[in-house]
């Protein structure tokens, strides 16, 4: 697992009437602060990223559809320089994924529906935090193709 990143299973309440689906509370040990909350989608079989945020922290859930997330990790100073970690996270694996500052990060909706993230940020966007490449961008060394 890269440092930095963490993964926590959250809690699902269902009934007859629906669910409730637990993201994150501000008494939660890994809480920092408040920044935004905001929702994306991407398509079946779309790719979103290649995105790395300077500053930013994010928590991702998938409340509806299923994604493949991929982290790369290039800081040099870090032991997991060089890794790269998927994870498989929608409704049916429900779980919330802490990405931090300088980790690249890409998603890919994987079921025949569209992937909603919530996302969860410690601060409020900043068009100048973020570092963009293309999901084929060689430098990553990813193949979204296997």
């Amino acid at each position: 697992m890269i440092e930095g990143v963490f993964i926590k299973p959250l809690s699902v309440i269902s009934s007859e009437k629906g669910k409730v689906m637990h993201m994150m509370r501000s008494d939660a040990y890994f809480f920092k602060q408040f920044g935004e909350i905001y929702f994306s989608t991407v398509n079946p079989q779309f790719i979103k990223g290649w995105k790395k945020h300077l500053k930013i922290t994010q928590h991702f859930a998938v409340p509806f559809g299923k994604i493949k997330l991929v982290l790369y990790d290039d800081r040099t100073t870090s032991p997991t320089m060089g890794e790269v970690q998927e994870i498989d996270i929608g409704s049916e694996n429900y779980q919330l994924v802490r990405i931090p500052p300088l980790i690249w990060y890409a998603f890919k909706a994987t079921g025949n529906e569209f992937g909603l993230i919530a996302n969860c940020t410690d601060l409020p966007y900043d068009p100048e935090d973020i570092i963009t490449a293309d999901p084929f961008d060689k430098s990553i060394p990813y193949d979204w193709n296997r």
